[in-house]
């Protein structure tokens, strides 16, 4: 489809050059309305949305209609599952059983392998918690290890961060892979499992291997960062915790696979198929972690919903962000654009997954949100996908690798790290930027090898 609008003519160039005009001066619009004015996400994103269908000729009337079926379409898919992701997570940090998980393996590796058993613990920990949860839960038992054994507090706090990093750009159920799931169509459950073989390389290199050469970063972490820790005798046991933490992965794991086998029963196959659906594996995992990590160990169920709802409160400003996403999606698809860039895109020499990293690398380091980079390219890149025949999972996780690259100032995990560590610009960018440049890196690579072997 070929974009005409007025404004092409006017300005004297083609309607396919206009088509590339109009989405730049859209996503730049985004860029600095978040990154100068620091509008609000969800704000910023449908202001771009109508920059973007007006410089596009989009009929006035459907304007609103299309900002309102991105919106919708985009949250109905996700909105449960991101929010049962959250109220998970939470219970997994306040019930303990993540610090429960940080100390087993770190009394399992000792202190020789301290860093292996941070990176492990940032990699589990970080499956059911959201990063910044991670963050400020995990940060203190670095320090208390810093104390203990006298290492350097960077050294031993970038595996833990990359692991928790990792996590939360490639796998469901985080908010931002998940919203790239539903944006592609993609398996939940295949993207999970190709996150788990391109994450595990990826984190060696950019945890305990990068560590090494981090040894001399002196920090001076601040007073208020070092408390935290509960009494071991108030953690839940070694099994319980690790088995509830990775609950959703069994079990999206296990109906991924069954959803695989030839099934003749039309019964037994719907069955699977209702067990397989994430909304359903999360709530699943939910309950049992009401029962497991709650009820069985004592405490009362209106206790554990208090914590429900500060991780509903946490979770809003995400799913803001994935409901502007969708507008500005919505109105590139509409306007007929998505197709032409598509096409456009599709035609350039890059393959499609490293034309997806770029887009999500440059709009991170424009914004600084891996949250909003990985959306918005994602919108940006869906027509290459599906004319191009790549498989939607891996440009699932390509697209989450760029949305890692580069963190710089304009990132709240940028200064969050300098700020517990006490760190100067200098080594954080040493340290923080360098870990995560090499996160997203790596993370290409290894899908570009996995994709390879899929053939």
């Amino acid at each position: 489809m070929t974009i005409t609008t007025p404004l092409a003519a006017l300005f004297g160039v083609t309607p396919a050059a206009w088509a590339l005009i109009a989405v730049a001066l859209a996503v730049g619009s985004l860029t600095l309305l978040i990154a100068w004015a620091k509008v609000q996400p969800l704000l910023a994103f449908v202001a771009a949305a109508l920059i973007a269908a007006l410089l596009l000729g989009v009929p006035l009337e459907n304007i609103p209609k299309s900002i309102d079926k991105g919106i919708g379409d985009l949250l109905g898919s996700l909105i449960v599952i991101v929010c049962l992701g959250a109220v998970f997570g939470k219970l997994i940090a306040d019930s303990g059983a993540a610090q429960r998980i940080a100390s087993y393996l770190i009394g399992v590796f000792g202190s020789a392998r301290m860093p292996v058993a941070l990176t492990l613990t940032g990699f589990v920990a970080g499956i059911p918690l959201y990063y910044n949860v991670g963050f400020v839960l995990l940060v203190p038992l670095v320090f208390s290890l810093v104390y203990q054994s006298g290492r350097p507090a960077v050294a031993l706090a970038i595996p833990l961060l990359a692991g928790l990093s990792i996590a939360h750009g490639f796998l469901p159920p985080h908010p931002s892979p998940t919203a790239l799931v539903a944006q592609f169509h993609a398996d939940m459950g295949r993207t999970l499992f190709y996150g788990l073989i391109v994450a595990v390389p990826t984190l060696i290199i950019a945890g305990p291997v990068f560590a090494m050469t981090l040894k001399r970063i002196e920090a001076a972490p601040a007073p208020m960062f070092r408390a935290g820790l509960r009494d071991e005798s108030e953690l839940p046991g070694v099994f319980n915790s690790f088995a509830t933490a990775l609950l959703p992965v069994w079990l999206l794991a296990a109906a991924t696979g069954a959803s695989m086998l030839p099934i003749a029963d039309p019964a037994l196959k719907s069955l699977v198929a209702f067990l397989a659906n994430p909304m359903i594996v999360m709530l699943l995992a939910l309950l049992v972690a009401v029962f497991t990590l709650g009820v069985a160990r004592g405490q009362k169920l209106p206790v554990l919903m208090a914590g429900a709802q500060d991780a509903l409160r946490d979770i809003a400003p995400i799913l803001l962000v994935i409901a502007g996403a969708g507008a500005l999606k919505q109105v590139l698809v509409d306007s007929g654009v998505s197709a032409q860039l598509g096409t456009q895109l599709g035609a350039l020499p890059v393959p499609p997954l490293v034309l997806g990293w770029i887009v999500a690398t440059l709009i991170r380091i424009c914004l600084g949100s891996a949250t909003v980079a990985g959306l918005t390219a994602a919108g940006i890149v869906a027509p290459v996908v599906q004319g191009s025949g790549i498989d939607p999972s891996l440009m699932v996780l390509a697209i989450g690798a760029g949305s890692l690259m580069c963190s710089h100032v304009n990132d709240s995990g940028f200064w969050m790290f300098k700020e517990y560590f006490g760190l100067s610009l200098k080594d954080t960018f040493r340290s923080w930027t360098l870990m995560e440049t090499l996160v997203g890196v790596f993370g290409l690579i290894f899908v570009l090898i996995l994709s390879a072997f899929l053939g």
